[in-house]
């Protein structure tokens, strides 16, 4: 049994993540719950609960002393957050990951650090896109791209603590992920729970951008196996599923057949940065981890509606 550090670990990600790392090891969950999930594993036995937030370099400290591994998730997220909060995306990203991996190597011991980059770092059109392909910055002055940017700087500040101080880091780049349990402001979520409500679902410009969807089960298997393969130290791992790759309008059309909806489909107009296209190549976590999305676009979709009509979610 390891001891394992989750910052941003009440999240979406983090809570399904802790769910399958309790059955084999302890975990310690670090957040400030500025943006929970629908949290389930509050009350298991080998689980502490620590209320900080990243900005605290002590408290980050605190949290990891003794740990085993660190997977460091905690970020502003959310296009329209991110937009409202450009300075505050920034900060969370760029100084909360400086006191985490700096925490890891004054603390010592941590043989693992796993560091959350995002798919938006290949900017507005991405087909097929792998690890060595150039990442894209945005222009200066969109805020959306202001995650992405210092998300991109969080990968170097990672792979540079490795070079200087021999902490064993990776990244990991997730590509659309949804299931059960995600709130918040993720395409699926909210087109589910407005077609369970019957409500309209609205869907910007004309929703032909295409997005590859990564159900929740497979980025954590993805992650397990970063921490369990020693040769995924010091790389960069596209997570995502191409073959669910499909336009936000074919994908409100789906959930509104999968669900028996009658919710109606809107077209309305969306003056600013978008992405266009966003599709991974994962080749290189196939070769290296043994990673290969099991979950498709249906039986996903199926899941989450089940999940969020069985709890009243809608």
């Amino acid at each position: 049994m390891k001891r394992i550090l989750l910052t941003g670990g009440a999240g979406f990600i983090g809570g399904a993540l802790a769910k399958r790392l309790l059955e084999r090891h302890e975990v310690v969950v670090f957040d400030n719950h500025y943006r929970n999930a629908r949290y389930e594993a509050e009350t298991a036995t080998n689980l502490t609960h620590i209320t900080g937030d990243v900005l605290d370099s002590e408290a980050m400290k605190g949290a990891m002393a003794g740990c085993d591994a660190v997977v460091h998730m905690a970020s502003i997220a959310g296009v329209d957050t991110v937009r409202r909060m450009p300075v505050q995306t920034m900060r969370v990203a760029l100084q909360g990951t400086f006191n985490a991996l700096d925490s890891a190597v004054a603390v010592g011991g941590v043989k693992r650090f796993i560091d959350f980059s995002t798919s938006e770092v290949f900017g507005s059109m991405a087909w097929r896109v792998g690890e060595r392909d150039a990442t894209t910055l945005g222009a200066v002055g969109e805020a959306r791209w202001t995650y992405a940017v210092s998300k991109l700087a969080t990968e170097h500040l990672a792979h540079s603590f490795r070079s200087q101080f021999d902490l064993p880091t990776l990244s990991v780049r997730p590509f659309n992920i949804y299931g059960p349990g995600q709130i918040g402001e993720g395409a699926i979520h909210r087109f589910v729970t407005r077609a369970l409500r019957g409500d309209d679902i609205e869907i910007h410009n004309d929703g032909g951008q295409i997005r590859a969807w990564c159900y929740i089960d497979d980025i954590v298997e993805a992650v397990l196996m970063c921490l369990e393969n020693d040769n995924a130290v010091g790389e960069v791992f596209n997570i995502g599923n191409a073959r669910s790759a499909m336009s936000i309008h074919e994908l409100a059309r789906l959930i509104v057949r999968i669900s028996g909806s009658s919710s109606k489909i809107r077209f309305v107009d969306w003056p600013n940065a978008d992405v266009e296209l966003r599709v991974p190549d994962t080749n290189k976590a196939e070769r290296i981890l043994g990673f290969r999305a099991k979950v498709d676009i249906d039986e996903g979709l199926e899941r989450t509606i089940a999940w969020y009509r069985d709890k009243g979610q809608a």
